[in-house]
């Protein structure tokens, strides 16, 4: 069996490892894949956003399956693209991938099927932003509609930020779209909560929680993620039976009735307040890099799950996962999110002596001249499998400095919460 896998980032680099160790691929085709995923498979340097290329080269290779990692081609389309000409896909069709690419989309979802989430309105303009204002507490959240790569969401405390961050927006910041979404900032822990479904059931996925804000103790902008671990202990098998019952099924349902069912990976971004989940947001994906903790964890065949998913055949498909814990540190080149350069040249890699716990995941990087070079944000997540967050994080952070990267940084407090609750867990 040949697989084709879209993208170029740590979480296809986590899938195409996973894929890898499967006993019933014959090829990995990745469109087009980074340093790490040329290690496991072929790369085709494709632009994802061409959709008559790709299907040019998925007949090439005479793929039998094509596994969409990133959000954007998701949400442009491409899984109705590509079954159109029968291929074979593994992700949510056009109209279920706005529950991602609009948050406009995904809170109307939510209000029309009662689903708990924060207190929202949906603006074109100014005026409806200040309207919104007049009986709000700060501080008040601030999204833009469309994708913005985990980077269009701002906390506002104060009113003139509120009006400021939805003007940038309004005047075009974010291509994808100039419609706001504000709503009430919800204080308690996230967490995520991931299933994968097909057409008639789903089945649980993971759960992980990740860190966004760019330094320790969660302060400065939101990034794509700096780290993350799984499982989530926050979520308890209670608080995922009102998961199940409020949020996911409801939402579903919804798109089912639409005739526009949901399959594909899901990913459940949630709030928790007082033991009650909120909805948060929808990725309609794997997280990154949420993706790179939870896949080391799977026992299961993944093309096994992805065979079954596109069958619509889950509901006869056991998941099973080892009782283990796993987190990620997210090695960044400096400057990020804001400004920072590529094409850095990143030594001593291959001497890291790690053991079989130990993953090295490439999310923005290259090669160029023989050599391993950056070429994004988020460079490498340095992942770990233990029994002990703590002593995970002592092996991430021990191998980051074998690693002494200079033209890079990290966090150093990643999973602060499992582990200053109890240094032992």
């Amino acid at each position: 069996m040949n697989i084709g896998l879209i993208g170029s980032g740590g979480r296809e680099h986590a899938l195409c490892k996973k894929i890898n160790d499967s006993k019933l691929i014959n090829k990995i085709i990745c469109f087009p894949g980074n340093a790490g995923t040329a290690k496991l498979a072929t790369n085709v340097n494709v632009d994802i956003r061409n959709f008559k290329k790709i299907l040019k080269q998925i007949y090439f290779y005479k793929i039998d399956l094509v596994v969409i990692g990133p959000e954007e081609p998701l949400v442009n389309g491409l899984v109705d693209f590509l079954k159109n000409h029968k291929v074979k896909v593994f992700g949510p069709n056009k109209y279920a991938a706005k529950l991602e690419g609009s948050k406009a989309f995904m809170k109307m979802i939510c209000k029309a099927n009662n689903i708990p989430t924060a207190k929202f309105k949906i603006c074109i303009n100014k005026n409806q932003v200040i309207d919104f204002l007049k009986n709000s507490n700060f501080p008040i959240v601030v999204k833009a509609d469309g994708l913005a790569a985990g980077k269009g969401v701002t906390i506002c405390k104060t009113r003139k930020k509120v009006v400021k961050t939805s003007m940038e927006i309004f005047n075009g910041k974010f291509k994808s779209s100039k419609k706001v979404v504000l709503e009430e900032f919800l204080l308690g822990e996230e967490a995520s909560y991931f299933i994968i479904v097909d057409k008639n059931n789903f089945k649980f996925f993971g759960t992980a929680q990740d860190h966004k804000r760019v330094f320790e103790n969660d302060k400065g902008p939101n990034t794509g993620g700096m780290g993350a671990y799984s499982p989530a202990p926050i979520i308890t098998k209670s608080l995922e039976r009102k998961i199940i019952l409020k949020i996911i099924k409801p939402t579903l349902d919804a798109l089912k009735k639409k005739k526009k069912p949901y399959t594909g990976f899901l990913y459940v971004g949630l709030m928790i307040k007082n033991n009650e989940p909120y909805l948060i947001e929808y990725n309609i994906r794997m997280g990154d890099p949420e993706c790179q903790v939870i896949l080391p964890r799977l026992k299961t065949d993944i093309v096994k799950i992805f065979e079954k998913s596109t069958s619509d055949k889950l509901i006869n498909t056991k998941i099973e996962w080892k009782r283990k814990k796993c987190m990620t540190i997210v090695l960044c080149a400096k400057g990020y999110p804001r400004r920072y350069k590529k094409n850095l040249v990143i030594k001593n890699i291959d001497k890291l002596k790690l053991s079989k716990q130990d993953y090295i995941f490439h999310a923005g990087t290259k090669i160029v001249d023989n050599e391993l070079r950056s070429n994004g944000g988020r460079v490498l997540n340095i992942t770990s499998v233990g029994n002990s967050f703590l002593k995970i994080r002592k092996n991430i952070i021990n191998n980051l400095k074998k690693l002494n990267w200079k033209k890079g940084f990290y966090r150093k407090d990643i999973g602060w919460r499992v582990i200053n609750k109890n240094e032992s867990y």
